[in-house]
């Protein structure tokens, strides 16, 4: 290519870049996410579409973390009796069963903890899924361990078919045309073929159990391949999991998921990751060792996230970034008290019904098992800043409604209890009254 030509590529990028830079969905041209440029041309009034809620407006380059050389580490999980207090009155009406860790983080003030219930566990769902990107960067960087730009320009560049992985899931992926300007929602097929960026939009932002699958089945390849992963070729994928015994591969899967969260500092009875997403998957690779999670271990994993901790700095950060894009907020990140903050967020669930003692046992609703979980960053403008894990298995009811009241709950009472405490320190800090001269 010429030295022109190339200037004439430079000034076409910087087109395109200044055209559809001003988010709020800005991430398009770092990540080839297409979803990302649809919401952007949403926004600009160029395609019909439903525009982003005003806490969802956030420019990736505003998205920060907050605990980063933060002295509040030290004494994070120690519970404040106040705070405490507070957070046990919230439950006497909800099931029993409800589980909460909670962390004030909000700047230049102290951290404060609480929790209720913090180590019972719980199957985490599709929270779980966390357990799956946080591996994803664990493996990216041991391929370029010196250069983030290269790992985010495998996620870019990488593109995988999904094959039987995938199948099944009834969760539906955005799919956007970028000539046609056209997007389409659906399940996700054996063909489909999308980059590692997009696999992972699609695990974290519509919780889609094959794109967790495929992607599972990605880190455990870059596990074994290594530096040769990059140029891996699906010929050569295929052969290594038909001819290594399942046994083997039960082992490795389970290990580049789960040794992550334990150099995290997260137990084994806190959180850990035993089976695939899908049927698909689990046929070649088989169960091992159960799924389990507590308030405790999310909120571990938090603060690790906050903090950097996972892998590097900007790993942390991107991974911060995918959760903020999620396609919509539900459940407890559905509360209006949370419209104009930045939510950070993944959800999960997993119910099952035993329909000779209810007929009507039905999806979210289930009798036997019917556990909701969520955890969420929040980031209020007033800069009250506070993580929440929370789990809970109310039986024969869909519970989604308690969770979005409790959100508000927890949301009043951490800013009130932030104003109380401003008051107190501005007081503190006064000059006392000078006597009359």
């Amino acid at each position: 290519m010429t030295q022109k030509s190339y200037f004439l590529l430079f000034l076409l990028s910087f087109s395109v870049f200044t055209e559809i830079a001003a988010y709020p969905i800005d991430g398009y041209l770092l990540t080839g996410i297409r979803r990302l440029l649809w919401h952007q041309l949403v926004e600009k009034g160029e395609i019909k579409g439903k525009k982003r809620i005003e806490g969802a407006k956030k420019s990736i380059k505003d998205i920060q973390l907050n605990l980063v050389d933060s002295l509040k580490k030290d004494s994070l999980f120690y519970i404040d009796t106040d705070l405490q207090k507070d957070l046990n009155k919230l439950f006497p009406r909800l099931d029993e069963s409800y589980a909460v860790a909670l962390l004030d983080i909000t700047p230049n003030q102290p951290a404060r903890y609480a929790q209720r219930k913090g180590y019972d566990n719980f199957q985490p769902g599709s929270v779980g899924k966390l357990a799956v990107i946080t591996g994803l960067f664990c493996e990216l960087q041991n391929i370029y361990l010196d250069s983030f730009e290269l790992r985010q320009e495998l996620l870019r560049t990488k593109k995988v078919r999904a094959g039987q992985w995938a199948i099944y899931d009834e969760h539906r992926i955005p799919i956007y045309d970028t000539l046609s300007k056209k997007l389409v929602k659906r399940q996700v097929r054996e063909s489909d073929v999308f980059s590692l960026y997009e696999w992972a939009d699609h695990m974290m932002s519509v919780s889609n159990n094959g794109a967790a699958s495929v992607l599972w089945r990605e880190v455990l390849l870059m596990r074994v391949f290594g530096k040769e992963y990059p140029a891996l070729s699906d010929s050569v994928a295929a052969a290594y999991f038909k001819n290594t015994p399942k046994k083997e591969l039960s082992e490795l899967a389970i290990a580049v998921v789960n040794e992550p969260l334990r150099e995290l500092g997260i137990g084994h009875d806190e959180w850990r990751l035993g089976t695939m997403f899908t049927r698909g998957a689990t046929s070649i690779i088989p169960r091992k060792g159960g799924s389990t999670g507590t308030p405790v271990g999310l909120m571990k994993w938090m603060v690790a996230l906050e903090s950097g901790n996972i892998n590097d700095v900007k790993s942390s950060l991107e991974i911060k970034r995918l959760l903020y894009l999620t396609d919509r907020r539900i459940r407890y990140a559905s509360a209006a008290a949370l419209k104009e903050g930045a939510v950070y967020f993944k959800s999960g669930s997993l119910y099952s019904c035993n329909r000779k003692l209810n007929p009507n046992c039905g999806k979210y609703k289930g009798n036997v098992k019917n556990y909701m979980n969520s955890i969420a960053i929040i980031e209020q403008p007033d800069s009250t800043t506070y993580m929440v894990a929370l789990m809970s298995n109310v039986l024969n009811r869909n519970s989604s409604y308690d969770h979005l009241l409790l959100a508000s709950k927890i949301d009043k009472l951490v800013r009130e209890e932030k104003e109380v405490r401003s008051q107190t320190m501005r007081n503190d800090n006064s000059e006392p009254e000078g006597m009359g001269g």
